[in-house]
């Protein structure tokens, strides 16, 4: 293999090691300015897109013992999504891209040493965002302290209204 090959190969395996998520994207028949808007918004989501050829993908997976990409179709033209922070974010720019721009579609993932499925991709776009996950998980966490707190006062708050009917009682 050449070195400029060998050295691709090489950062497309850093890239798929060191990513929080890969997507690959196929974009067959995608004008140059629906690509540069679909790359902007990949890029405000904190995610790049590399377009690079099959035989690279597949030899630089090999190299880097990631034998799970075997599942995924890597025909026609294959663009690779990664980045770090927040995978439904970028899966659902993705989908939603696809939606309105017929030529991109997802192909599958790799997210956390399993890859991903059409289906599992558009799975996690379904998903809310990391920032919404986190507020659900503490509004459980936090219910039954707030339940609690509030069967204690309610207890005491009836307490209360007894000694105040008492006390009424007696003062007339």
């Amino acid at each position: 293999m050449r070195s400029e090959k060998l050295h691709l190969v090489n950062y497309i395996g850093s890239l798929l090691k060191d990513s929080d998520y890969v997507y690959f994207i196929s974009y067959s028949g995608l004008k140059v300015a629906d690509m540069t808007v679909l790359r902007n918004k990949l890029a405000e989501a904190g995610a790049g897109v590399h377009v690079l050829k099959n035989t690279l993908i597949k030899k630089a997976a090999e190299l880097s013992e990631i034998t799970v990409l075997d599942s995924i179709n890597f025909t026609d033209s294959t663009a690779l999504v990664c980045g770090s922070g927040d995978a439904s974010v970028v899966a659902k720019i993705i989908m939603e891209f696809g939606k309105t721009c017929n030529q991109v579609a997802p192909k599958g993932g790799y997210f956390e040493g399993v890859a991903l499925s059409v289906a599992d991709v558009d799975m996690i776009a379904s998903l809310p965002s990391k920032e919404v996950l986190r507020a659900q998980l503490l509004g459980v966490l936090q219910a039954p302290s707030r339940n609690l707190v509030s069967l204690l006062n309610a207890k005491a708050a009836s307490i209360i209204n007894v000694i105040n009917a008492y006390k009424d009682k007696k003062n007339n």
